[in-house]
């Protein structure tokens, strides 16, 4: 696979995260799906904010410092292209999953906790865009220059 491609499918996932996300939100905002089904459910919005908060504290960090394993610097010497859509991919799910989780339990519960914390996810991503200039620097080397 050539860088190109690679660059391609990894911004098709990241764009389409965020079209995903958008489409949700315009669906609740448009009241085509109510809004507000597990409002008052205590128990079910405290778990699935620990849940979420704890994923958020974990998969942030860790999606920012993936390239800095040796594992994965290893992996991006040696396969290059595919290796670099492997761990970009891991990368971008570590981040969109959690937050497309969010936007909808935002509106499942109507809770802000869970609007500030797709926030948070959302900005994450642009540290994580997979321009050109930084899809060749992780695979030049191996490792990402800092």
């Amino acid at each position: 696979m050539t860088m190109k491609k690679t660059r391609t499918v990894l911004l098709t996932t990241l764009w389409g995260a965020l079209l995903l996300a958008l489409l949700i939100i315009l669906a609740y905002e448009m009241s085509v799906v109510v809004p507000g089904r597990l409002a008052g459910n205590v128990v079910a919005e405290y778990g699935t904010a620990v849940i979420l908060e704890l994923l958020a504290l974990v998969l942030i960090p860790l999606s920012f410092w993936l390239f800095r394993w040796k594992k994965v610097r290893e992996d991006l010497g040696q396969r290059k292209e595919d290796a670099l859509l492997l761990w970009g991919m891991v990368r971008l799910l570590m981040l969109c999953l959690p937050m497309l989780a969010s936007i909808l339990a935002y509106y499942f519960f109507l809770t802000p906790t869970f609007y500030y914390l797709a926030l948070i996810l959302a900005i994450c991503l642009f540290f994580v865009y997979p321009s050109a200039g930084r899809c060749a620097r992780e695979v030049e080397t191996g490792k990402p220059k800092e």
